[in-house]
């Protein structure tokens, strides 16, 4: 692990040696939110994998500049009149970077490879809305069941349970990104490795140093190489956001991915345009344990809930770059007619205050008579600061709070594996515009993502109905019934929606904001 110091002087000097390098080539040195978990793009979960595999490899279909669905390796496709079968046509110049072409039968192998349970993907259920999905991941039917089919090299047919308005954008998520067939059969787990990957994107990895920083490489392979501007892409994972603007501020990173709360209006007064403030289809939450005999009682969920003030940790902590949640899906989403209202959020704050005191009090929890609780978050100066601002809140109702601090890699894999905890921040960024990515989160056999260990068969219900359900009128409404259950029952508790913070060089050219906060590296440029 570096020092800072010596951290500064090393991209400094990677810096200058991708500028002088080659004449006209280009580093673009790229702060991200942390070390990824994992390059295996079907056991991937978070946004900072999700920004190195969206370099490395191209889906079927991609996201542009501006977070618009395009054609990546899929040219055009049809929809049948049902709406449950897609034909895609695949370009014929798409092709690996060991110069294999891509075939229809590659995303075969790898949409079976998601969903077999050897593979032991954590968001396989993504993809469940592909015929028999479900079933083969759950170990009930063999993958040669599931609804795709390579009807020659570049036909390709996916065929659905159900309708489902959101599948497209769906595909533009990194578990449906393909991998190189022959690859992960010669190395296994292994082939995630800079010496075995072999990829179909703009990009390939040329070396993975934890803690310091992943080199991708400019493909000569991929299709359209001739437009991709920048030669070599340093992701550097940046867990303490501020590292990262005084990188910036050096001229050692050309972007941030994230930026601290306490120093927006500093950087906005100095550094005008490059701070990109934007909204962001995303939620920020506390997880809490329905398995641990406190927090499984529902009146003292609620009581902890009406007692954070989320104005002020959108003011205050979050310097007004957060918007206070008073529901779980966030605003403005596709598919949805708004969230359930919440009875307590029209109250005072001093109202709510008094009324989870008294809720508290009721079960022998005072301040006189306390109650302790773990609050678990990621490193970060933000989620500390907004840590500390509710255990406050907290202590006046008699709730005292001890931190469980670890990097992100480290907190998400904990949550995921089930591992014991009392209270726990996380965040989620929606991954195509639909209520339905935010809601089946708790449904009780996620595991993946159920943080909670959420259990209510009726909730599963309206869930299983909606994904059956074609009208979008009557799924909205049953989906709408589903989260005044999850605001009732609080397996999360909403804090914050989102909006991205970035800060971006003025030599950096290309970037454009969007709600997906979205911005592959073969759409930019860098110019001296």
């Amino acid at each position: 692990m570096f020092t800072e110091s010596t951290r500064r002087i090393l991209l400094g000097a990677t810096i200058l040696a991708g500028l002088a390098g080659t004449a006209g080539a280009t580093t673009y040195m790229r702060g991200n939110d942390g070390n990824p978990e994992t390059l295996d793009q079907h056991k991937t979960s978070t946004v900072a994998e999700a920004n190195i595999l969206r370099d490395l490899y191209e889906g079927l279909v991609v996201y542009d500049r501006a977070g618009h669905v395009i054609p990546g390796v899929a040219t055009e496709w049809t929809i049948s009149e049902d709406g449950t079968v897609y034909t895609f046509t695949l370009r014929d110049d798409a092709k690996w970077s060991n110069g294999d072409p891509v075939t229809a039968g590659d995303f075969v192998y790898s949409l079976r490879r998601i969903m077999t349970p050897e593979t032991g993907a954590k968001y396989a259920n993504i993809l469940y809305p592909i015929k028999n999905a479900e079933a083969v991941n759950k170990g009930e039917l063999p993958p040669e069941e599931m609804g795709v089919a390579a009807l020659d090299d570049r036909t390709l047919e996916i065929t659905l349970a159900a309708p489902t308005p959101y599948f497209l954008e769906l595909l533009t998520h990194q578990t449906g990104l393909p991998v190189h067939p022959a690859s992960v059969q010669a190395h296994g787990s292994d082939f995630v490795q800079p010496e075995n990957m072999v990829s179909n994107g703009a990009y390939t990895l040329k070396s993975n140093t934890l803690n310091d920083r992943i080199v991708l490489a400019k493909n000569p392979e991929f299709h359209d190489a001739a437009n991709v501007a920048i030669d070599e892409v340093h992701f550097l994972p940046f867990e303490d956001r501020a590292t990262c603007v005084r990188g910036w501020e050096a001229g050692e990173v050309h972007s941030c991915s994230d930026l601290p709360a306490e120093d927006i209006e500093r950087l906005r007064a100095e550094h005008g345009d490059a701070v990109h403030v934007v909204p962001y289809l995303g939620t920020y939450y506390y997880a809490l344990n329905h398995e641990d005999e406190f927090l499984s009682d529902p009146d003292v969920r609620r009581a902890l809930s009406m007692a954070i003030d989320r104005e002020f940790l959108a003011e205050e902590i979050f310097q007004g770059t957060m918007a206070p949640a008073i529901s779980f899906v966030p605003p403005g989403i596709g598919n949805y007619d708004g969230s359930p209202e919440v009875d307590y959020f029209s109250m005072s704050m001093l109202d709510r205050e008094d009324m989870a005191a008294e809720i508290l009090a009721a079960k022998g929890v005072t301040p006189e008579t306390p109650h302790t609780l773990e609050l678990m978050y990621n490193t970060s100066e933000n989620h500390k600061n907004a840590a500390t601002a509710i255990a406050d809140m907290w202590s006046n109702l008699g709730v005292n709070v001890e931190f469980n601090v670890r990097d992100a890699s480290a907190h998400y894999a904990h949550l995921r594996d089930r591992g014991d905890f009392d209270v726990a921040r996380a965040g989620w960024i929606g991954d195509y515009s639909d209520p339905q990515n935010f809601l089946f989160m708790v449904e009780s056999d996620n595991d993946g993502f159920n943080y909670a260990r959420y259990d209510n068969p009726d909730y599963d219900a309206l869930m299983d109905r909606a994904a059956v359900t074609t009208d979008l009128a009557e799924r909205a409404a049953l989906l709408n019934q589903a989260e005044a259950i999850f605001m009732r029952d609080l397996p999360f508790i909403p804090l914050l929606y989102y909006t991205s913070r970035s800060l971006v060089s003025p030599n950096l050219s290309g970037w454009e904001d969007n709600i997906q906060n979205v911005h592959p590296t073969r759409f930019l440029s860098l110019s001296e």
